[in-house]
Formats: C-alpha cells, sequence, structure tokens
C-alpha cells in the first residue's frame, strides 16, 4: 500500500471515530448516527435485519459515494462485512440500487 493510501485509511478511521462521537456528522450525506445503526445488519456471524434507523439513513445517502469505501481496508477492521453491507439498499427496499 502506498503511503497516500495509508494516509487516507487512516484520516478515514479518524473520521469515522470522530464523526462517531457526534450526532450532527455525516458521511455522504447520510447521519453518521443512523449509519451505525446499520452496523448489526452488516456484521457476521447472524446479522438481524437492518432497522428502521439505519433504512432511514440511507434513504438520505449518496449511494456512490458510500459505493468508494466498499473495498477500504478499514471494513473488516470495523467488523463490517462488504457483501451484507451492499445488501442494505435492497434490504431496505430502497427505489435505486447501489452503482457500485
Amino acid at each position: 500500500m502506498q503511503a497516500t493510501d495509508k494516509k487516507a485509511v487512516l484520516l478515514l478511521g479518524l473520521m469515522v471515530v470522530i464523526a462517531s462521537r457526534t450526532d450532527a456528522q455525516t458521511l455522504c450525506n447520510a447521519p453518521i448516527s443512523g449509519l451505525e445503526g446499520c452496523r448489526p445488519a452488516v456484521t457476521l456471524p447472524n446479522p438481524p435485519p437492518p432497522t428502521a434507523v439505519c433504512c432511514d439513513a440511507l434513504k438520505h445517502a449518496d449511494l456512490k459515494c458510500l459505493c468508494q469505501y466498499k473495498n477500504s481496508p478499514l471494513l473488516p477492521e470495523l467488523k463490517i462485512d462488504q457483501k451484507l453491507a451492499l445488501e442494505l439498499p435492497e434490504k431496505c427496499k430502497l427505489p435505486h440500487p447501489a452503482p457500485c
């Protein structure tokens, strides 16, 4: 991994940590607090269906923007399963699938 990529991953990690401490922060137009509500639905081994809070956050999200993070090495560190994350828009019955 190049130094620039490592810095970007570190910055993203810091952003997630900082943003998760305040409800007013957003990531790709979705409230971080709402996206945190998605965590159980994207965590193995027995993920429950996404909550209403999670789905509401995704309704406001820029899914194309969120797709940029799909291959982030940070996802496994956060125990987020990429496949489950990509299934969320469909599970939330969003009208437009994620463009990933």
